[in-house]
């Protein structure tokens, strides 16, 4: 799947935000229909949501639509008002406060119909569950396997948050008093393990203080390192912070492309056929090349260039 390193969050009650969010370098950007818009703005907001993405100027942001959780009123004509009026411009819808596969079957059958209506490829368009409450959580595998459709899994912080009853008012700060480890860390690598095990991207929720871009930078160093594919951005001064966090440095990026090219070569008939051989100071073998791989295809969906390449040592100079 294309990187999702920083997704934009536009309100899709606010048209010139979501006109600048085509010129900014964020991997995807989600008009949002949810938690932004205001009950009485709902309506205009869908309108606003279908003139953006039929507008052009768009790059390769994937775009995505984060409707309203199927307990309300106003779902059902999110998806099919955006479906209607721009499907074949949408990659993916945002589900948000899943907390059981039936809500993920449910939106599948409703696409479905609606790329049939109106002559799109069935199944093209992605979903992305967000995981926001404790039964969520709770399901996750159900909930990451419910859809051939699913595409990543989204951590929702705040209403999580609150539906633990856990005691601060500051999203993804840690709770005061929680003065050991991190508060976050069963939650974020049981929603990791799930979209590991399943094959989907992992993609953190949002840091909401936007003038505080160190404390952004700290927030999505400590996900990036656990493996996340990527945080959502909510101020434009934040996307360059997600992208660099997200993707390898590049010196282990060079280091993985070479590990590859050492262990094909010398794994291969013509370089012996060995199972393990010394590259510099390291012992790499089968294992060492999985753990690089997953270094260079993060490097490679970034768009990174490599400094240093592999000679075979029967054609370096002497």
């Amino acid at each position: 799947m294309k990187p999702r390193r920083s997704v934009l969050a536009c309100p899709g009650s606010n048209e010139k935000m979501m006109q600048k969010a085509k010129t900014l370098p964020a991997d995807a950007v989600f008009l949002d229909l949810e938690d932004a818009v205001a009950p009485v703005a709902k309506e205009q907001a869908r309108a606003n949501v279908v003139a953006a993405l039929n507008d052009s100027g768009w790059g390769l942001q994937l775009r995505t639509v984060r409707v309203n959780d199927w307990t309300t009123e106003w779902t059902y004509l999110d998806v099919t008002s955006v479906v209607a009026g721009a499907g074949a411009r949408l990659d993916a819808i945002v589900l948000p406060k899943v907390t059981d596969p039936g809500q993920v079957r449910a939106l599948d059958l409703l696409l479905t119909q609606l790329e049939k209506v109106h002559g799109l490829d069935v199944g093209r368009i992605g979903i992305e569950p967000q995981i926001e409450n404790a039964r969520g959580l709770r399901d996750i595998d159900a909930i990451a396997t419910a859809s051939s459709r699913v595409q990543t899994l989204v951590f929702g912080p705040a209403d999580f948050m609150a539906s633990i009853g856990m005691r601060t008012l500051v999203v993804g700060q840690q709770p005061e008093g929680y003065d050991t480890g991190d508060a976050y860390h069963h939650v974020l690598m049981t929603i990791l393990l799930a979209a590991r095990a399943h094959g989907l991207q992992a993609i953190d929720g949002p840091y909401v203080q936007i003038r505080d871009v160190d404390g952004f930078r700290r927030a999505a160093a400590r996900t990036a390192a656990l493996g996340f594919d990527g945080k959502w951005v909510l101020h434009p001064a934040q996307i360059e912070a997600a992208n660099e966090a997200f993707s390898p440095r590049q010196t282990d990026y060079d280091r993985a492309e070479l590990i590859l090219e050492a262990y094909a070569f010398h794994s291969s008939r013509a370089g012996g056929a060995h199972g393990a051989v010394v590259l510099g100071d390291e012992m790499i073998d089968e294992a060492s090349a999985t753990m690089a791989r997953v270094i260079a295809e993060k490097g490679r969906a970034a768009g990174m260039t490599r400094t240093t390449r592999f000679t075979p040592p029967q054609h370096r100079k002497r």
